[in-house]
């Protein structure tokens, strides 16, 4: 029975009316109402779990995280985490984290994966790790991409968190599951799933409703779109 993670749903769904976010999602119909599937998003922001697994609300799905065992560990996020049946990443004994997850998806539930590991601060697709892949491989389940575009606005890194910000829009973008041929191999799939993650992603930015309100204001667009955000780093593929 889920305790946890209902109410916590209950309360983002109402930050978001209170704030007047304009929540677009696409492609929810690719999230599927049963069974297992890897949910892989872009990360450009501290919040975009939330509106990760708000993006499976349509399906009527809750998400498992995987985030880093620090969160885990804090004395207020900790149980709200434990609660709601999110997966530990510990860095250090990875393995661990890696076959919560396999057992999670083989059980029916969706996890959810960062594959860039840590936020992107150009507000493009990182060189992506494999673990993403390899567990839909291993568990046998859909590989979904999603692209999430807005709420690096109110927290990202680098930049003062503004939590109470009014009416930013966010978009939401869910991609196909990925095809993987028997003979794929993790590296080519996550090849594959940056190319998804960049088309996304690069989708959200061009349809974003808002614009800069001058030079000041244009941190939060990638630097290819005008915006001053820092150049992406080496796109050298990471193993």
């Amino acid at each position: 029975m889920e305790l946890v993670y209902p109410p916590v749903v209950a309360l983002a769904k109402t930050m978001f009316r209170v704030l007047d976010n304009k929540i677009t999602i696409e492609g929810a119909e690719h999230i599927p109402t049963s069974g297992g599937a890897v949910l892989a998003s872009n990360h450009s922001s501290y919040l975009d779990f939330i509106y990760c697994g708000l993006g499976a609300q349509p399906a009527k799905r809750l998400v498992r995280f995987m985030a880093k065992k620090q969160v885990f560990d804090h004395r207020i996020s900790g149980p709200l985490m434990r609660g709601m049946r999110h997966i530990p990443v510990d860095r250090k004994a990875g393995t661990a984290a890696f076959k919560h997850a396999i057992d999670a998806l083989k059980s029916g539930e969706i996890v959810g994966v960062f594959p860039e590991a840590t936020i992107s601060e150009s507000f493009t697709v990182k060189a992506l790790k494999s673990g993403a892949a390899r567990m839909a491989q291993e568990a046998r389940v859909p590989l979904i991409p999603m692209a999430v575009w807005g709420p690096h606005r109110l927290w990202t890194k680098g930049r003062k968190k503004e939590l109470t910000k009014r009416h930013v829009p966010v978009i939401i973008k869910i991609g196909e599951p990925i095809e993987m041929a028997a003979d794929a191999t993790p590296e080519s799939i996550t090849a594959t799933l940056k190319v998804r993650l960049s088309a996304l992603l690069d989708a959200a930015q061009r349809a974003y409703p808002d614009k800069p309100a001058g030079p000041d204001d244009a941190w939060w667009l990638p630097a290819h779109l005008g915006g001053t955000a820092p150049l992406p780093p080496s796109t050298a593929t990471a193993i």
